[in-house]
């Protein structure tokens, strides 16, 4: 070996090492995952930066189903201590977490939110039902003229119902990833699709198929994936008031200047309605954190304790003038209760 190839092979050992010394500490709570759930935790992160001697925790926004993922892939501190998410987490993620090494993981629910279906503040107000949305954004839909599927034939809303405007269907929404597009096939499409007795006849005949034509999205420019950023769909509504997008009811509150929430079966997405069970569009909100971080990141357990305080999630804690629906009180004291004990789940 030459005296040459002994110093590169001296230094990239250096590297390797400092590295690996690199990844052996990390003073500060990483964190990933929901952009709907983003906004309450960054709020948190920088009340637990001013009020403690912790560093603010560094949170990235990539979607639920992105977080869960980079969350699951090990223990270290080269992976995520926690993931944010608007879905519960599924057993096939968990079971690819305890593969990967994460065994316990301590589920949080931190409140709900309404999932929204907005238009500029430009446009007329507009009401719809879930069986009209699924009829503008179903892939296939019952043969109007017969028996049998179609491909989506609906170019304009009101071929679909006369009293919708009559403008061509532009809905833009969240990609796959994401917990707000799962929440809107499950809460939105699921239920629109069994409004009809043909489609809903499938679940016991052909579960697969059934499945086929509630959840898959038209490809033809109907419905347009935006990313996981809410910011890029409220600037796109406000230029173009013919169109719609979705997102959760803390992002409408944030943006009531531009744009305006749809009532779906006629309730509006307000504070009271979701908090009351009357709009039938809400979802619970989560965070997931790793067990095995505890007491080896500092700050951890307190910033889920800062979390699930009432001063942040109660009533009349500073989430809830961000949009968050406070829960009961009652699963409000559960979930700090096993916050405070941090509480493994069991495996679904």
């Amino acid at each position: 070996m030459t005296k040459a190839t002994l110093v590169a092979a001296a230094a990239l050992a250096a590297a390797a090492v400092g590295a690996a010394h690199a990844q052996s500490s990390r003073d500060y709570i990483s964190i990933v995952g929901s952009s709907t759930v983003y906004p309450f935790a960054t709020v948190v992160a920088e009340q637990f930066g001013k009020a403690t001697k912790y560093k603010t925790p560094k949170i990235e926004s990539t979607g639920s189903g992105g977080g869960i993922k980079l969350f699951c892939q090990g223990v270290g501190v080269q992976h995520p201590d926690i993931t944010n998410s608007s879905r519960a987490i599924k057993s096939s993620e968990l079971e690819t977490c305890a593969k990967n090494g994460v065994k316990e993981v301590i589920e949080i629910k931190i409140g709900y939110d309404g999932l929204s279906i907005a238009n500029s503040n430009a446009a007329k107000p507009a009401s719809m039902t879930r069986k009209e949305v699924w009829l503008a954004l179903a892939k296939e839909v019952p043969n109007p003229k017969g028996d049998g599927f179609v491909a989506n034939p609906y170019k304009t809303w009101a071929e679909i119902n006369p009293s919708l405007p009559n403008a061509k269907i532009e809905v833009l929404g969240p990609p796959p990833t994401s917990g707000t597009r799962d929440a809107f096939v499950e809460l939105v499409m699921d239920e629109g699709c069994d409004q009809f007795p043909t489609v809903k006849a499938l679940k016991k005949s052909d579960a697969k198929k059934h499945k086929a034509v509630c959840q898959t999205v038209r490809e033809d420019g109907a419905f347009v994936e935006a990313g996981e950023n809410d910011n890029l769909i409220v600037q796109k509504l406000a230029a173009n008031p013919n169109a719609f997008g979705i997102f959760g009811y803390s992002f409408l509150d944030q943006n009531r200047d531009k744009v305006q929430g749809v009532a779906i079966e006629g309730v509006k997405p307000e504070f009271d309605a979701i908090a009351s069970g009357k709009y039938p569009v809400s979802r619970p909100l989560f965070f997931y954190v790793k067990k095995a971080h505890v007491g080896v990141i500092p700050g951890l357990k307190e910033y889920v304790g800062e979390f699930v305080s009432t001063k942040a999630i109660g009533d009349e804690g500073y989430l809830s003038e961000r949009g968050l629906i406070p829960m009961p009180a009652e699963e409000r004291k559960k979930v700090m209760a096993n916050a405070a004990g941090m509480t493994p789940m069991m495996a679904k």
